[in-house]
């Protein structure tokens, strides 16, 4: 055991230094921990070893599976359905799904001189947006309790959902196990809203956290199971998060609770490990790949996505800053590109291209949106500057001021 817990110590460390590095630099700690994970192997690995890091062993493919899998739920949970219901146009508009889809497969058979099947895997591996990415940044700036960034997390589940489409019917065999998953999610996500609010009412509010416990089997529950049918285990995972959004959404202390377990155990084994795969010194041999698809890539994005936010009438700023976010790419790109490899529709040196154009396109866009487009008239107030009203006796009551949570 004495290994394990030197690796966790590690890792946990290296999580520490990504999150100093997130307040120093004013950036995500998502987008830092990608950054300390790619270094982190590049330095470590030429001291001692690659396999140093350990990203191989069992328990931390788990907590990073774990982690990519309740940091999807939780952005799931934050789709308001009322704010859907009434922004349903501007976020099920697919131009930023097909634009990179088409643009990215079509580079990769006419330009890069790719074979059918490997071309149709890049498209659909850049035509993502990262929830994981566009989800901590929403929380970084408190834009997940704005109808601003409601509708922006929508968007970005529409976008993904077309992805997986994609995934599913290009590449992924349609069997008996397909229908079992398909006929068993239907039963569950048309349930879970009428069950758990009366099961959190009845057994709920405990020091045993029963309605953690409830959260993660069904996670699990449906990731084994989508798993076995040859699909992924984050994809029921947004699934439950948005059929629960109106009452597991709502509840604030358990998504606090969620939040803590996610943010401060589980996503730094996701994007740490993520940030490994990259290698820089193959990149530098063979740059080019991975240079075309980002540039394709965020062209693709900015080609669809920027006039249909200006059809809307957003603002130049806030119209670059939607851009922007939705042209990052991280969890279902890496899912894709593993898929892929995994199934040998495309090779290691194609694999590492397409890796590492997904993790930049999550560093690039989001840095650039937030140095020079963030939003700021729409971030929430302050609480303190919210509950500051004047009352008999010109006496004011503020309460304390609350820090943005850079807990993302």
């Amino acid at each position: 055991m004495t290994g394990i817990w030197a690796l966790a110590a590690l890792w946990l460390g290296l999580a520490l230094i990504a999150s100093l590095l997130s307040i120093w630099l004013r950036i995500s700690t998502a987008l830092s921990e990608i950054v300390v994970g790619t270094i982190a192997q590049l330095i470590i690995g030429a001291a001692v070893g690659s396999a140093i890091l350990g990203t191989d062993e069992t328990w931390i493919k788990f907590l990073s599976g774990l982690g990519a899998i309740v940091l999807t739920f939780l952005a799931g949970a934050e789709l308001d359905p009322a704010v859907f219901r009434l922004k349903w146009r501007e976020a099920t508009g697919l131009a930023s799904f097909f634009f990179p889809f088409l643009g990215c497969a079509a580079g990769a058979y006419y330009v890069l001189g790719w074979d059918p099947m490997p071309s149709w895997l890049a498209g659909v591996a850049m035509s993502t947006t990262s929830v994981a990415v566009v989800y901590a940044v929403m929380l970084e700036f408190g834009f997940n309790t704005t109808e601003y960034g409601k509708t922006v997390l929508a968007a970005c589940f529409v976008t993904d959902l077309g992805t997986v489409v994609a995934l599913g019917l290009i590449f992924a065999p349609f069997t008996f196990k397909t229908l079992v998953f398909l006929g068993v999610g239907i039963v569950v996500f048309g349930l879970l809203p009428f069950v758990t609010p009366r099961f959190f009412a009845r057994y709920g509010s405990r020091p045993s956290e029963l309605e953690t416990k409830f959260l993660l089997l069904c996670l699990l529950g449906m990731g084994a199971l989508a798993t076995w049918a040859d699909s992924e285990a984050v994809l029921p995972a947004y699934l439950i998060g948005m059929v629960l959004a109106g009452t597991v959404g709502k509840d604030q202390i358990l998504v606090r609770r969620l939040r803590t377990l996610t943010f401060g155990l589980l996503t730094p084994f996701y994007f740490i490990r993520a940030g490994s795969f990259v290698s820089i010194p193959a990149l530098i041999a063979a740059p080019f790949a991975f240079i075309f698809f980002l540039i394709v890539k965020v062209a693709s994005k900015i080609v669809g996505v920027y006039p249909v936010t200006k059809f809307y009438k957003a603002p130049n700023r806030e119209a670059a800053y939607t851009t922007l976010l939705m042209s990052t790419g991280l969890t279902f790109g890496t899912i894709s590109s593993l898929f892929g490899l995994s199934h040998g529709i495309i090779d290691q040196g194609q694999y590492s291209a397409l890796v590492a154009a997904v993790i930049a396109s999550a560093v690039i866009p989001t840095v650039i949106a937030n140095a020079f487009y963030l939003p700021r008239h729409l971030m929430p107030k302050p609480e303190a500057e919210s509950a500051a009203e004047p009352i008999k006796g010109g006496r004011l009551a503020i309460e304390p001021a609350h820090a943005v949570n850079h807990s993302a």
